[in-house]
């Protein structure tokens, strides 16, 4: 099981580097921080629309990282069997305690 989680975990490693450079290979759509301290001249050049490919692979590559995320979460996780606590505490007939309501008949 550790062999596949590794392999997940290389696959998750390069989809983040793949979406990280897919992510700064797009041009700025406007706004955002370049706005707000005077970076818009940058911006009157080049495409003014971003490729579809770029934007499909951004959201493509975003799930494939949830969903592999998941998967390695699925992967580590151990499956708990819940004990009730009157199950735990079986004692023998002869070594149960008395209850209160006993000892007052005495």
């Amino acid at each position: 099981m550790t062999t596949i989680y590794g392999i997940v975990m290389i696959f998750i490693i390069v989809a983040c580097a793949l979406l990280i450079l897919v992510v700064l290979s797009q041009n700025p759509k406007g706004g955002g921080l370049t706005s707000t301290f005077g970076g818009s001249g940058t911006q009157m050049f080049g495409v003014q629309k971003t490729n579809d490919f770029m934007d499909k692979a951004t959201w493509t590559l975003g799930g494939v990282i949830v969903i592999l995320s998941l998967f390695a979460s699925i992967l580590i996780a151990e499956p708990t069997i819940y004990q009730s606590p009157i199950q735990e505490t079986n004692l023998p007939a002869d070594t149960q305690q008395s209850s209160p309501q006993d000892t007052n008949k005495k």
